[in-house]
C-alpha cells in the first residue's frame, strides 16, 4: 500500500525518539529516529552536508530536519558522526590515535541553543605514521565490531576510501586513497570527460583496467591510452569509463596488497561501488564479503551510545 503524503505527515509527527542518530558527511546527511531499545523509527536524508554549511547553520539545518521527532517537553540526545565533527563543520571533535577502539570515550559536544535537543559528536581517528585521518569510517568500524567480530580486514569505498586493519576490537592501522576523488576529476574536469561520459559500462574492460594496475601501478602513462583508444579505434565511452575505473581501483589494490593479500576483506559502503570492489579483489586474487552499509553505521552509532552512557554513570 502506498501512503499519502498527509498520512506521512502523519505518522512522522507522531514518533516519539527516544534518541536521533545522525550520519552528516561533506555532502549529505542521514538521520534515524531511534526507539529506547535501538529499534529504527523512522530515517530522513537531505543534500545539506557539511560542504554546504557553515558552523553556525548546522543547528538550523539538524531542527529542519528531525524537529517533528522533536518533544517540547524533554531534551532528546542526538550522537552524530562524520564531517560534522570536522574542523570545517559544526564543532571540532578531536581525534583519538591509533590503536584505539573505534569509538573513543570522549565525545565533544556541540552548542545548541534548542532546549530539545543535546547534540554530541563521535570523535574521528587519526594516525601519525604514516599520517592519516578518518572522520565517520570510524563508526562503520565500530559496527563491524559489534555486528561481527573484534578482528578482521575492512575496506570502506568512497571518495575517500579506507582500509583498516580491527585486531582485539582496536582499529591497528589504516590506510586511506583518493581513489574516488581522483575518478571524478578525471572524469568530469580532465580530457577524458569526452571519452567517458555516461552511465555505460563494460566489465571487460574494468578488469583488464584492474589487471594493468596491478602489473604496473605507475598509471600515469596508462590513462592518456583511454582517449586515444577513442579517437584511434572508436572505443565508446562505457569501455572507457570501466577502464579508467578499473586502472585506478587497480592501482588502489596493488598500494593495499599488504592488507587484504592473506585475509578476507569486508566491504562496507554504497552497494554499486562495494560491488566494483570486490570484482576487483576477484582479479587480483583476493576475497570479498560485502556488509550494508546502513546497517554498521547504525550499529555504530548505537555503540556511541552506549559508550556515552558509560561515562555519564
Amino acid at each position: 500500500m502506498t501512503l499519502s503524503e498527509p498520512t506521512r505527515a502523519a505518522l512522522q509527527t507522531s514518533i516519539s525518539a527516544a534518541w536521533i542518530a545522525v550520519d552528516w558527511g561533506t555532502s549529505n546527511m542521514r538521520a534515524w529516529a531511534m526507539g529506547q531499545d535501538d529499534a529504527v523509527l523512522a530515517r530522513t536524508a537531505n543534500g545539506k552536508g557539511m560542504g554546504q554549511l557553515r558552523p553556525e547553520a548546522f543547528e538550523d539545518a539538524l531542527i529542519e530536519a528531525v524537529g517533528d521527532w522533536l518533544s517540547k517537553d524533554r531534551r532528546i540526545p542526538v550522537i552524530a558522526c562524520g564531517m560534522v565533527g570536522a574542523r570545517q563543520g559544526w564543532i571540532e571533535a578531536p581525534y583519538a590515535q591509533v590503536p584505539t577502539t573505534p569509538i573513543a570515550a570522549t565525545m565533544t559536544r556541540a552548542p545548541a541553543n534548542d532546549p530539545r535537543i543535546e547534540v554530541v559528536i563521535v570523535p574521528g581517528v587519526c594516525q601519525r605514521r604514516p599520517a592519516d585521518v578518518m572522520r565517520g569510517e570510524e563508526t562503520q568500524i565500530a559496527g563491524y565490531v559489534a555486528l561481527k567480530g573484534d578482528r578482521g580486514i575492512i575496506c570502506m569505498p568512497g571518495t575517500h576510501s579506507k582500509w583498516a586493519e580491527v585486531e582485539g576490537g582496536e582499529i591497528k592501522r589504516f590506510r586511506g586513497a583518493m581513489t574516488g576523488e581522483i575518478f571524478a576529476l578525471l572524469a568530469e574536469q580532465s580530457v577524458l570527460r569526452h571519452s567517458v561520459a555516461g552511465d555505460e559500462w563494460d566489465d571487460g574492460e574494468f578488469a583488464s583496467g584492474v589487471e594493468t594496475a596491478l602489473e604496473d601501478p605507475a598509471i600515469l602513462t596508462q590513462l592518456f591510452s583511454i582517449r586515444a583508444r577513442s579517437l584511434l579505434e572508436g572505443t565508446g565511452a562505457g569501455a572507457s569509463r570501466a577502464r579508467l575505473s578499473g586502472l585506478l581501483i587497480g592501482s588502489e589494490l596493488a598500494g593495499t596488497a599488504d592488507f587484504w593479500r592473506q585475509a578476507k576483506v569486508s566491504l562496507i559502503g554504497a552497494p554499486k561501488l562495494a560491488a566494483l570492489y570486490s570484482q576487483g579483489l576477484a582479479v587480483a586474487g583476493g576475497v570479498a564479503e560485502m556488509l550494508d552499509g546502513e546497517d554498521m553505521t547504525l550499529a555504530g552509532l548505537c555503540a556511541a551510545r552506549r559508550a556515552l552512557g558509560e561515562t555519564e554513570k
